[in-house]
């Protein structure tokens, strides 16, 4: 098993597992495309849309332990805020 980290996934992102997508939505990841670039898609945890899709490489998404899936969809507006402003920040250095 090759374990290098592939700059098109940086996080990693596989099948079944939970990230954030472009909207701060934890989305369980049900498929990978891989046709030149990593297109990842899911169904969102918070309303159920999909598909859900984002570039692996560009939009930064993140793994999300199932443990903090609710907290989030508790209060998605203020979670997004909280990224926002950590994202900003990154940026900014």
């Amino acid at each position: 098993m090759n374990d290098a980290i592939d700059p098109r996934n940086p996080a990693g992102i596989r099948v079944g597992d939970i990230y954030e997508d472009c909207f701060f939505h934890p989305v369980l990841c049900t498929e990978i495309d891989d046709d030149g670039w990593v297109v990842l898609s899911g169904i969102s945890l918070i309303d159920g849309s999909f598909p859900r899709s984002c570039d692996g490489q560009h939009c930064w998404p993140i793994r999300i332990q199932v443990e903090e899936v609710m907290t989030i969809k508790r209060d998605l507006e203020g979670y997004a805020r909280r990224r926002k402003a950590e994202l900003d920040a990154v940026d900014s250095t």
